[in-house]
């Protein structure tokens, strides 16, 4: 490839090809930035990435128009929201008035708890995927808020909102008891970023022996049979440890042994299909959305590996 250095049959190399082939905007300048030297001159390839997020962000400081693929239509939500946060993360940009912006539209669709729900009505009449359904009065979940809080707060981000939204998000990690994969990695996120560290190690502690207890995690790649699929999850829809602990730091790979990571890491690695992009394991319920967010998952995937020094190029 004409952007990659190294084998053109390297995983980089494949994953590039995947990308210009299938990947929005975003994502295209995303993976520039983050794997092709865009983001060697720093602003020029944040300015990039950003340029192709604004098209996401509405007039209320949130975000929609499909950013996050299995929501459609014009609206702002929480999920979008929070997607949109995660990219300014990624290339140090969650701070100042764009962050401003974004918490006054959290605080707006926030419970009086501070918990943010995963959709808000307005969403009623788009297209979005079934298994996530639209009411008239969403409760706030840790699912949708941990993520958003730990980022925040890992930005060294304060606003008013915030104050509540972590008491929230404390308050349901010191309750997990019947959970599941997904709101154990949302549960990580907040705990990763949260300001109080002893109380976050304490929590992810029992977090961890939590996690194995109950098999959450298929630990022997070769035998995921052994661990039963959660109720309402697609059929293979494992998690393992990579999907938990995503980088070195996260308060999560103190819970696997050197062995069980790597054997987690090679599996992600051996995931990349042939066409150069790694594959979605969640419930697929439309081609467009599938198409979308297969080269997210990708771009996840190769940061993931490079996180934990596996080669790529």
């Amino acid at each position: 490839m004409a952007g990659t250095a190294g084998s053109p049959t390297s995983p980089l190399a494949r994953a590039e090809h995947f990308v210009w082939l299938t990947a929005r905007v975003l994502e295209q300048r995303r993976f520039a930035y983050h794997f092709l030297g865009a983001g060697a001159g720093a602003d020029r390839g944040k300015e990039a990435v950003e340029a192709a997020l604004t098209a996401y962000r509405e007039e209320d400081g949130g975000y929609g128009h499909g950013l996050e693929p299995d929501l459609r239509g014009p609206v702002s939500q929480p999920l979008h929201t929070a997607h949109a946060l995660r990219v300014l993360d990624s290339i140090g940009r969650c701070d100042g008035p764009r962050v401003e912006r974004i918490c006054r539209y959290l605080t707006s669709v926030s419970t009086p708890e501070g918990a943010l729900p995963a959709l808000h009505p307005s969403l009623r009449g788009y297209p979005h995927a079934p298994f996530l359904p639209v009411t008239d009065n969403p409760p706030g979940d840790l699912l949708s808020t941990g993520p958003v809080v730990g980022l925040l707060h890992r930005n060294e981000v304060w606003h008013a909102w915030l104050f509540r939204a972590t008491d929230f998000c404390w308050a349901a990690v010191d309750a997990l008891e019947d959970t599941h994969p997904y709101e154990v990695e949302a549960a990580v996120a907040f705990l990763d970023g949260v300001p109080d560290r002893a109380r976050a190690e304490a929590a992810a502690d029992r977090l961890g022996r939590l996690v194995r207890e109950r098999g959450l995690a298929v630990l022997d790649p070769a035998r995921p049979a052994d661990r039963p699929v959660c109720p309402g999850y697609a059929p293979g829809e494992h998690h393992f440890p990579h999907d938990f602990a995503r980088v070195p730091g996260s308060l999560a790979r103190g819970w696997f042994t050197d062995e069980e990571m790597e054997r987690s890491l090679g599996l992600l690695a051996d995931r990349q299909r042939e066409d150069g992009g790694w594959p979605v394991t969640r419930r697929e319920w439309a081609p467009g959305t599938a198409l979308e967010s297969r080269p997210i998952v990708t771009i996840d995937a190769l940061l993931t590996l490079r996180a934990y020094g596996r080669a790529i190029g």
